[in-house]
């Protein structure tokens, strides 16, 4: 029997939520009964491209400089996928949904698009061009009941609305103490001083100035303690600023963007979210998974997976500098930090496991095709 073979369109293979799914999910997809291919658009966005490529995809750069330009590249991916025999395609966030709607207009080939964000959080032609062109597929996939409800409350769409939510690999994203080790002794992070982090691409909507303030108001309780933000993106310098204003400098590590965010987990303690709004973040559950006890805003999916107070600490978003009182409490309740760090990992396990995102997308692609 052929193999059915996907075809993923996304904007970028950097490292965001994502794009990371991509990677993580080819390694358990069943490559038997599949074949996956990847198409970007970012040339300088690529870091995904070697994992995916070892993990058996084929990727494939069609060069884009804007979003205009994306949208031109149709009439290549076309090309592609009739050289490829590609049997469906699967797209990820608006630009790439849009460009990939253009293709099954003309193509008539089987169309998935995740929905990863709340459409309230696009920019106007975003959300116009969504509502415009979202009935021009075979089937939508939210990745939270929140998103799903706001697609159904946005755009009213006649296509059905499939809730798969994100998962995470927990057999791979499980506290290493010598990984822990070896990064702490780096960073000159001493055993008994509580790590608090977080993993981030630079965007507003990450607040990521906000948790540095919430840091220094905890530093300022508690002097041992150590923060890091792991990640890049446009608002850097902005950021960078914000933190010597500060003066938070000597306190939290910036390493840049990590291939490999493990060693990180292990080392922390404590993982917090100041965001405004998320899809459902899969920073957020690697690192549930890995056992850090999580204190976040209760942002768009993150309510779906932390339940305050048993799986971890949440604040509503407007209340963001009121994360501090949980994390009072986890640090002056170092015991606590474990066991909360124990609930959330078997949070994870039980309700958040890519075996079962994986299945549920697999299962999909067989209904799709055989309908």
């Amino acid at each position: 029997m052929a193999k059915i073979k996907v075809l993923h369109i996304i904007k970028s293979l950097g490292r965001g939520g994502a794009e990371m799914l991509l990677q993580e999910t080819l390694k358990i997809h069943n490559q038997n009964d599949f074949e996956f291919h990847y198409i970007y658009f970012l040339p300088w966005k690529n870091q995904m491209v070697e994992g995916i490529e070892s993990a058996g995809g084929v990727v494939k750069l069609i060069p884009a400089k804007n979003n205009i330009e994306l949208l031109l590249c149709a009439k290549k991916i076309i090309k592609y996928i009739k050289a490829n025999n590609i049997n469906i395609v699967h797209c990820h966030l608006p630009w790439a949904g849009f460009v990939g709607r253009i293709v099954h207009k003309l193509l008539r080939i089987p169309l998935v698009y995740t929905e990863h964000n709340k459409q309230e959080r696009y920019h106007t032609i975003t959300k116009l061009l969504n509502k415009f062109t979202f009935n021009w597929q075979s089937i939508a996939i939210a990745v939270s009941n929140d998103v799903a409800d706001s697609i159904e409350k946005n755009i009213h769409p006649n296509i059905e609305i499939k809730t798969i939510l994100n998962g995470v690999d927990v057999d791979t994203f499980i506290k290493n103490k010598e990984e822990r080790q070896s990064l702490r002794n780096q960073y000159q992070i001493e055993e008994g001083s509580i790590f608090i982090g977080t993993i981030a691409v630079f965007r507003f909507q990450k607040r990521l100035k906000e948790w540095i303030t919430v840091f220094k108001k905890i530093h300022e309780k508690h002097p041992t303690i150590k923060g890091c933000i792991i990640g890049d993106g446009i608002l850097k310098e902005e950021i960078m600023q914000h933190l010597k204003k500060e003066q938070m400098e000597s306190f939290i590590i910036f390493p840049g963007l990590q291939p490999n965010v493990k060693p990180w987990l292990s080392a922390l303690d404590i993982f917090m979210m100041t965001s405004e709004f998320e899809g459902l973040p899969i920073a957020l559950l690697e690192a549930m998974s890995t056992g850090c006890a999580v204190v976040c805003t209760e942002a768009g999916g993150i309510k779906e997976v932390i339940r305050n107070g048993k799986d971890g600490f949440t604040e509503q978003v407007k209340d963001w500098e009121s994360l501090v009182r949980p994390l009072d409490y986890l640090i002056r309740n170092p015991n606590e930090i474990k066991n909360y760090g124990q609930l959330a990992r078997e949070r994870v396990i039980n309700s958040f496991s890519l075996n079962s995102m994986v299945q549920n997308t697999e299962n999909l692609y067989h209904n799709i095709l055989s309908n």
